[in-house]
């Protein structure tokens, strides 16, 4: 069984040009600096506007092992915080499964203590 990321933006105004180029400039920055070849990442859909007002939508299914689940999570969620900074007034649902993510406002999007554990587990 998968577990899934998604993350979705709605407002009633389509993208500008300028928000369109910092989705795709936001997206390419993640995919870029993720260090897992063999692992799902931030994955955009290409017409969220299939919902009604969407903006942006993706999801990105989370890793079989351990060891990179909270840091897929983390890139993925440092990415979704930008996105969400890049369109102001948009409604944004991120959340893993049926668990809805946290929003902080100087931190961004994540869950208590996940950023507390050291790469090495420990």
């Amino acid at each position: 069984m998968s577990v899934s990321l998604y993350y979705s933006a709605r407002r009633p105004a389509p993208l500008t040009a300028v928000e369109r180029a910092a989705v795709d400039r936001i997206a390419a920055a993640h995919l870029a600096a993720f260090p897992y070849d063999d692992t799902e990442s931030l994955c955009l859909y290409p017409d969220a506007g299939h919902e009604p007002d969407g903006v942006v939508a993706g999801s990105t299914k989370m890793p079989f092992d351990a060891d990179r689940v909270v840091p897929v999570m983390i890139h993925v969620l440092d990415s979704v915080t930008e996105l969400r900074r890049a369109l102001p007034g948009a409604e944004w649902r991120v959340h893993l499964d049926d668990l809805d993510v946290d929003w902080d406002e100087t931190e961004g999007y994540g869950f208590p203590g996940m950023r507390d554990a050291e790469p090495d587990g420990t």
